[in-house]
């Protein structure tokens, strides 16, 4: 095993806060759960825990400084019977040790992950035992899922069905601030294991839509609109991500004038949602006799291009 010190990262001078926070950042970087498709994680995180079980330990930490016991937490002389009660038992200086299926983690490492798991260990069981020789088996493999949502679903975040593999169909409620590629965690969905089955992690994708698009928070469309409706202005039928509503068109809009529906757009992780941008596009018919006629007899005398200086 290697030197608890270099596992850990620190120096030997390091402080019981240094300690715990860089076997914080090690749990985490090397939880399985984070690394699916990585399988040293497992043993780069034991090994990061009997480096804390025997750092954290203060009697641990002063033995293993004086060179009386190994990384291992086992006395580099066993049968010397100085300072060991005259025998040895290798539980009681248990750094980490792999064996029958399990795990021994340290005492005080528990409640860190009950901390950073949610009071589960990563590899099965719960946190929070409190004493040493907490012995766990491995969960098992997560099973990954990819579930496209209709565009006006995400929208509304109307709840989702996702059959698993074992046939059984699962309601998920879909997550404020949706996006693709997010991701919802179904505990406990997933492959059986002796520690407890792994999860369900569900890969969502939003479905294109025939007409409107996503802009951020926010929903835009391109809406024609014929040159008599902007003209004398109008009440045009519109789709929104919720259904068709009506958008009054003042008499004189121009091509290119936007309108803004307040409230019609991708709900966000605060609550509020985005607004739905609807900028209208006048369509002039290529070859019609009576615009034609009409535009022969029009005369329009404004100097609408001196801005440009041309």
């Amino acid at each position: 095993m290697r030197d608890p010190y270099t596992v850990l990262g620190i120096t030997r001078s390091a402080d019981e806060a240094e300690i715990k926070k860089a076997f914080r950042r090690l749990a985490k970087d090397n939880h399985p759960d984070r690394n699916a498709n990585d399988p040293k994680a497992m043993e780069r995180f034991k090994e990061a825990n009997a480096a804390y079980e025997l750092l954290s330990d203060p009697a641990k930490r002063g033995q293993y400084d004086r060179g009386e016991i190994g990384p291992d937490g086992q006395p580099l002389n066993p049968f010397a019977g100085g300072g060991y009660g005259g025998g040895f038992n290798p539980r009681d200086y248990g750094g980490g040790r792999a064996g029958g299926g399990g795990f021994d983690f340290a005492q005080g490492a528990d409640d860190l992950f009950a901390e950073l798991f949610g009071g589960r260990s990563p590899f099965g069981g719960t946190g929070g035992s409190g004493g040493r020789g907490f012995r766990t088996q491995v969960r098992g493999p997560d099973v990954a899922y990819r579930l496209t949502v209709p565009f006006e679903d995400a929208v509304a975040l109307k709840p989702q069905r996702v059959v698993l593999k074992s046939g059984q169909a699962i309601e998920i409620k879909l997550p404020a601030g949706l996006e693709s590629g997010k991701q919802v965690r179904l505990a406990g969905k997933g492959e059986p294991g002796p520690g407890g089955p792994g999860d369900a992690i569900v890969t969502i994708e939003i479905a294109p839509h025939r007409v409107l698009v996503r802009d951020g928070d926010d929903v835009r469309l391109t809406l024609p609109i014929r040159l008599d409706e902007a003209v004398l202005g109008a009440k045009v039928m519109m789709p929104t991500a919720e259904g068709r509503v009506a958008l009054t068109i003042p008499p004189g809009t121009a091509s290119g004038r936007m309108f803004r529906l307040k409230g019609r757009g991708f709900r966000r992780l605060d609550g509020t949602r985005g607004d739905q941008l609807v900028t209208v596009q006048i369509d002039i018919p290529a070859d019609h006799a009576g615009l034609k006629a009409f535009a022969e007899t029009f005369v329009d005398d404004r100097d609408i291009r001196s801005a440009l200086d041309v």
